[in-house]
């Protein structure tokens, strides 16, 4: 006996390729998404259940597919994201970065709230927990400011503490030292930048990296500074990252206060830098949830069942 089809969608040959992948890939993660069963016959793709996301889900990632190439998870994501969170796409023809030639625009109400803030406020702290976007947003953002001649310098600082380790017992030099610590704000660069451009941009002190124990003292003008895994920050650090602050720059602060990885998560500067400076002018807090999480199903589902554990044992 077949399956009852309740509606269906029928891709251009190109699109069914990219959005189904090969071999149809991809849909056992549109029926987890859809929570439907899906049936594919050439070029349409059928549910056997009403979904009131399936066709506009099928529309957006047809769209999407004429870029090129085979749709990856999160991207089919993102898209089932901004259609599960329209609030999101409020103001989104607004609220997007432009940076070699690339456009990004939000995909939750939180990052559009972010690009709102990125656009308007000196310093901008951003805390929520992993795949919400926050390290990407802002290097993106900080990338547009430089590459547009806006602002001359981008400034990446991160606390070296994840592996219980001084920098002076790490092999290689400065650079080496940092490499694993930073490797995600690269990843994030290389979204549109080649690695190439990347290192001759440090090479004339455009991007700059550094351990955040390393700023003291200094004051640096006309750039984007940027801390991420701020969590792990202490309060007397935070304090001395964010008075660094020097003529026509700005700071954006980011990180986890689930993650925190000092010995002590009473040292945290984070939380108490958000409470103190959110009602500054030109200071905005921004607090993202395991709703806008766009990494992809799976971490969102995982990042939820740890908040709801840590509730559950307070």
């Amino acid at each position: 006996m077949e399956t009852e089809i309740m509606e269906s969608y029928v891709f251009t040959p190109e699109a069914a390729s990219a959005v189904l992948g090969p071999n149809d890939c991809n849909l056992p993660y549109l029926e987890a998404l859809l929570r439907t069963d899906l049936s594919v016959r050439g070029t349409s793709i059928a549910a056997s259940s009403e979904s009131p996301l399936f066709i506009p889900l099928m529309k957006r990632l047809e769209k999407l597919s004429e870029r090129g190439g085979v749709l990856a998870e999160p991207e089919i994501f993102m898209e089932y994201q901004l259609l599960s969170n329209p609030d999101a796409e409020v103001g989104a023809e607004k609220s997007f970065i432009a940076v070699q030639g690339r456009s990004v625009y939000p995909k939750s109400a939180a990052q559009r709230r972010f690009i709102s803030a990125l656009r308007s406020d000196s310093v901008v702290l951003a805390l929520g927990p992993a795949g919400t976007g926050k390290t990407f947003l802002s290097i993106i953002w900080a990338l547009s400011e430089v590459l547009s001649g806006r602002r001359s310098k981008l400034l990446l600082a991160r606390p070296v503490v994840e592996a219980g380790e001084s920098l002076g017992f790490l092999p290689g030099d400065l650079q080496q030292k940092l490499s694993p610590y930073l490797r995600p704000l690269y990843d994030a660069m290389e979204y549109v930048l080649h690695p190439q451009q990347i290192k001759r941009l440090e090479d004339t002190g455009t991007i700059e990296v550094a351990p955040l124990a390393y700023m003291r003292g200094r004051s640096v003008n006309n750039a984007v500074m940027i801390l991420d895994e701020a969590q792990n920050a202490s309060r007397s650090q935070m304090k001395m990252f964010l008075t660094r602050l020097g003529e026509n720059s700005q700071a954006i602060v980011s990180g986890d206060p689930s993650q925190i990885d000092l010995s002590r998560r009473s040292e945290s500067g984070l939380e108490e830098a958000a409470s103190l400076l959110g009602g500054i002018e030109g200071i905005s807090v921004i607090r993202f949830t395991h709703s806008d999480t766009i990494r992809s199903r799976i971490v969102r589902d995982i990042v939820r069942a740890y908040s709801e554990g840590n509730d559950e044992e307070h």
